[in-house]
């Protein structure tokens, strides 16, 4: 195993799925999070990606916002995980004029809010720090990957207003890496393009919102810190949400918090590949496989892109 130090600790494996040690590439060192903290203590936008559902991302997010809470109480805590056209019901809870379960219900959280998000919400509220529902609505997401753009030209105004004028802000190194993703070849029809186009433009749509959330909230807050929690693939290699975010607004400074799986089978830390995903790694155990019959898995693909196409867009 290498022999990455910290100040006081050593890069070892994690042990359980509630672990993430966390590594710095630039000094190869490893950092406890109140150490990454400190790291982070002039940065104005945190960004901690993860894999939803891990018990080692939301555990480390939770030591992270309070460590970051303790040197700088003007934090704003920035969600993925809740759409915009959530936050009059999410800001409800907040001011406490709705119970738990009513905000669940009522602003559309997600099905493992109460596993992986309550602890940092409720970090939040207990100190009455802002909450920002950052994601575009799923709805118009849905739509405008299925029917393009254009769509957008259809929603009722204030909805439309409160998404970012330029929707669609994109770089070619997020394009490649989305297409490469989802296993498109350059050799893909006509038709399969622009489907493919389309669902593209909606993962744009959702950077490009939680981006511009990002600025909105710090022209609120000024001199607050945003911890902004998302999927890794929305900020690992400064992508996504993140580049967007350095376009809308490069005065800010940004540092980027990346989960890598470590595999049991795996000695030695995978760093050396992983290096360029953030500007800070923590490392989590894999987790495991939804399924080993592969008649199962089409099921279930089949099934969701069902309920997918179950609703209309009108």
């Amino acid at each position: 195993m290498p022999s990455f130090q910290g100040t006081d600790n050593r890069l070892a494996a994690p042990d359980t799925q509630y672990d993430a040690p966390v590594f710095e590439p630039q000094s190869n060192k490893t950092l406890t999070p109140e150490q990454l903290a400190q790291q982070l203590v002039n940065v104005d936008v945190v960004v901690v990606g993860e894999y939803h559902g891990h018990h080692g991302s939301h555990l480390l997010q939770s030591r992270l916002q309070a460590a970051l809470y303790r040197q700088t109480p003007e934090q704003v805590l920035s969600l993925e995980q809740f759409n915009l056209d959530a936050q009059d019901e999410l800001d409800r809870y907040l001011r406490g004029n709705a119970g738990e379960t009513e905000m669940i219900e009522d602003a559309g959280a997600w099905d493992n809010y109460r596993g992986s998000y309550r602890p940092l919400v409720e970090f939040a509220r207990q100190r009455n720090l802002p909450v920002v529902a950052a994601n575009a609505p799923a709805d118009i997401v849905r739509c405008v990957g299925r029917k393009g753009p254009e769509y957008l030209d259809t929603v009722p105004a204030p909805t439309r207003q409160a998404l970012p004028a330029t929707p669609f802000m994109d770089t070619p190194a997020y394009r490649g890496k989305f297409m490469a993703a989802m296993g498109v070849s350059h050799q893909a029809d006509s038709t399969m393009s622009e489907r493919m186009e389309n669902t593209y433009k909606a993962q744009l749509l959702r950077d490009n919102t939680m981006a511009a959330r990002i600025v909105e909230a710090l022209k609120e807050h000024p001199q607050h810190q945003v911890l902004h929690l998302t999927g890794t693939f929305h900020s690992e290699e400064g992508l996504g949400t993140v580049a967007l975010l350095r376009q809308r607004a490069p005065e800010l400074s940004v540092a980027v918090v990346s989960p890598v799986f470590w595999p049991a089978a795996v000695a030695d830390a995978p760093v050396d590949e992983n290096r360029s995903k953030g500007d800070f790694l923590y490392f989590i155990q894999p987790l495991p496989g939804e399924f080993l019959d592969p008649e199962r898995e089409r099921e279930a693909m089949r099934a969701r892109f069902r309920s997918a196409t179950d609703k209309t867009c009108n």
